[in-house]
């Protein structure tokens, strides 16, 4: 049979209705172009597609129950290792980890397989149809710090483990960045609150508004029985640039930003308590998918222009091609080569974004080349909205009141990089706590390889 090269197309939004709402973008696959995408799988022997991905899901073995059309098949096989399969076949930057490996990559495109595993998921999710577990409760305790991936990936495990896990999350929902920072419009709240509700099916059990290190500590979670922590707390302190006029109203982090939009529902006040100002001419410093999510936010929220302003070019850009693409469609203006050095205000408002022009000189520590400024280029664009979204780091709070848990010089704590084994016996972290702001899968990654690793000292096994 001759090879398919292509993969089979997804049916979006039109950019042009997009712009004005909130829903989601991308409305995948029926029944019949699953089918379709799935028999382009070549169901190698050595499946370099596992390797690449971060919780090891068996790829061709669920893309194969597909071909049959078993779906229940598939998404069983999905859930062996991944909790959360409906989010990841949304948010995972697959073109770079499971996808990239694909052999039919080196000929064509590679096969899709994160729309067949949010197929999957979603065709499951609709019809009620859940995962079949047999838990065999051990009566030990695990605390879990956050009800980000991370987190929510750890408990999953070690309650299928037979532990009995509880969730400490700061906000008054659990999904961590799932809920207050990856838009409507491209991950529905609703789902990520079904996959939640999966796992409390389980037996996880979350505790909101509770913020360790002020509420509660790790030491008094270990004195109240707690065998052992797991800090998935995530990267919420939000980065600046350190220029002049970052403090006059009208300047937000994207961290707050999103947060106001996505959990707080800023986008339908007054009907929900929270507001956020919609400016008419908008700029997003930064050039990652929170970036690209916070620029068409602003749109949507109906900015009459939205401009990303980037320091490198487009190759340079770590946000998705796809990210990239859709704000291209929907009428984000690209001001690359671009770095501010002063935000302009008037009455304590912003008035404008003072720029200057840049080069690419020699490659960095990152591998891309660092952007150096050109003389005499210095520019003022008409803003009244700033978005500053260049990066996040840990919040210091829980490491500043667990005088033994070791840090790096930028707040991420220190761990084994085998086990997720912090400075402190019985302590465990992973994701964004530990790295700084990465994706979603490498966040769940991490939470599993902590879990095992849990498993392992509490059990002997």
């Amino acid at each position: 049979m001759a090879l398919i090269l292509k993969k089979v197309s997804m049916k979006e939004q039109d950019p042009q209705a997009r712009r004005s709402n909130f829903r989601e973008v991308a409305l995948g696959y029926s029944l019949e172009e699953a089918m379709e995408e799935a028999r382009r799988c070549l169901n190698c022997k050595r499946p370099l597609c596992v390797e690449g991905c971060p919780v090891n899901v068996n790829i061709p073995q669920f893309i194969q129950a597909i071909t049959r059309g078993d779906i229940q098949q598939a998404y069983s096989i999905i859930c062996q290792t991944n909790n959360l399969p409906a989010i990841c076949g949304r948010v995972c930057p697959q073109e770079t980890q499971c996808e990239q490996k694909c052999v039919l990559g080196k000929r064509g495109e590679p096969v899709a397989i994160g729309r067949l595993e949010r197929f999957a998921a979603d065709y499951c999710i609709e019809r009620g149809i859940e995962e079949n577990v047999e838990i065999q409760p051990n009566g030990r305790k695990v605390a879990v710090i956050g009800a980000g991936p991370a987190g929510l990936t750890a408990a999953a495990d070690l309650t299928k483990l037979g532990y009995e896990v509880t969730i400490f999350e700061a906000f008054h929902e659990p999904g961590g960045v799932l809920i207050y920072g990856i838009p409507e419009f491209r991950l529905p709240k609703s789902l990520v609150k079904k996959e939640i509700g999966g796992l409390k099916k389980l037996g996880v059990n979350i505790r909101t508004n509770v913020i360790v290190g002020k509420t509660i500590t790790i030491d008094e979670l270990i004195d109240a029985g707690f065998e052992a922590v797991f800090i998935g707390s995530g990267a919420g302190l939000p980065k600046f640039m350190g220029i002049p006029g970052e403090n006059l109203c009208g300047v937000y982090s994207a961290n707050e930003y999103l947060t106001r939009i996505n959990l707080m529902k800023a986008f339908d006040f007054p009907n929900s308590h929270t507001p956020v100002k919609h400016g008419q001419r908008v700029a997003v410093v930064g050039g990652g998918n929170v970036a690209m999510d916070a620029a068409r936010c602003a749109l949507r929220l109906g900015a009459g222009e939205v401009y990303i302003v980037y320091r490198r070019s487009e190759a340079e850009m770590p946000a998705r091609v796809e990210e990239i693409h859709h704000a291209k469609e929907e009428g984000i203006i690209f001001e690359l080569l671009t770095n501010p050095v002063e935000i302009i205000g008037e009455d304590g408002w912003v008035k404008g974004l003072k720029c200057i022009r840049m080069e690419l000189g020699q490659p960095d520590q990152s591998g891309r080349r660092r952007p150096v400024p050109v003389k005499g280029s210095e520019f003022v664009m008409d803003i009244d909205i700033v978005i500053m979204a260049i990066g996040t780091s840990p919040n210091p709070l829980i490491a500043s009141t667990t005088p033994e848990l070791a840090v790096e010089s930028w707040g991420g704590i220190i761990v084994d990089e085998e086990t997720g084994a912090t400075s402190k016996d019985g302590v465990y972290a992973g994701g964004d706590a530990v790295t700084g702001a990465a994706t979603v899968i490498l966040a769940m990654g991490a939470g599993k390889k902590a879990a095992r690793a849990i498993h392992e000292k509490l059990s002997g096994q």
